[in-house]
């Protein structure tokens, strides 16, 4: 059976990496193997690939098989378009020096590539935490503006409510008044001394009307009981005696 090239599983739970191995196509997948050719960490982007270039298309050209996966990597590092121009040259389609040639202008086309692919993620990346932190730096806004307002809410409330119980402190010297409250200054001219219904008795039109009643002046003016006739004919006999 011919050797695989392909993946074994190495890392933590859910950070897996892989190494690029050369293994017999019996053994485990994370079994032994025959040789290492390098690493492949999927979890950063672009994926990080460590690969012994020469190494890997030795095996190639040795007849290795590698899987799918191992053959998008062989792909994305030039070891198959290199694999490939050695086999024209073998055929006699260019020579050596044409085919260095092709490789370094697909090599440096492909670095191109991958800078602009990193440049457009990192911008992208830096995109995303400026809209993040603008996003972030409104919400504060928005909280600082509102954790004021609801101060200057608690300070007028906190001020509305000290008012009523400032106002009695300062009108304390008022309070001092009941002193000279007026309650003390009524006793001095008290009312009841002075109330209608004790003066009232004493002025009472019902007791002043019988000493005005004209029947009881009608008698005094009677002149039948003082008659003066009367009262002078006595005087007059004794005079004659």
């Amino acid at each position: 059976m011919p050797a695989k090239i392909r993946l074994q599983r190495q890392g933590r739970k859910f950070k897996a990496i892989y190494s690029i191995v050369v293994a017999d196509s019996r053994a485990p997948r994370d079994g032994k193997f025959i040789e290492s050719l390098g690493q492949y960490n999927p979890n950063t982007n672009p994926a990080t690939i460590v690969l012994d270039f020469n190494k890997a298309l030795e095996w190639l050209q040795k007849g290795a098989q590698p899987t799918d996966t191992c053959r998008a990597i062989l792909s994305y590092k030039g070891v198959l378009y290199k694999k490939h121009l050695l086999d024209g040259v073998k055929k006699g389609a260019f020579d050596e020096a044409e085919a260095e040639k092709r490789f370094q202008s697909w090599m440096t086309e492909k670095e191109q590539n991958i800078q602009a692919k990193k440049d457009q993620i990192e911008s992208s990346k830096n995109q995303v935490d400026k809209d993040r932190f603008d996003k972030e730096s409104k919400i504060k806004e928005a909280r600082a503006m509102e954790i004021a307002k609801r101060r200057s809410e608690l300070l007028a409330a906190e001020e509305a409510a000290n008012a009523p119980a400032e106002e009695p402190v300062a009108e304390e010297p008022k309070a001092e008044e009941p002193k000279a409250e007026e309650p003390k200054e009524e006793p001095k001219a008290e009312e009841p001394k002075a109330e209608e219904p004790k003066e009232e008795p004493k002025a009472e039109e019902p007791k002043e009307e019988p000493k005005a009643e004209e029947p009881k002046e009608e008698p005094k003016a009677e002149e039948p009981k003082a008659e003066e006739p009367k009262a002078e004919e006595p005087k007059e006999e004794k005079k004659e005696d």
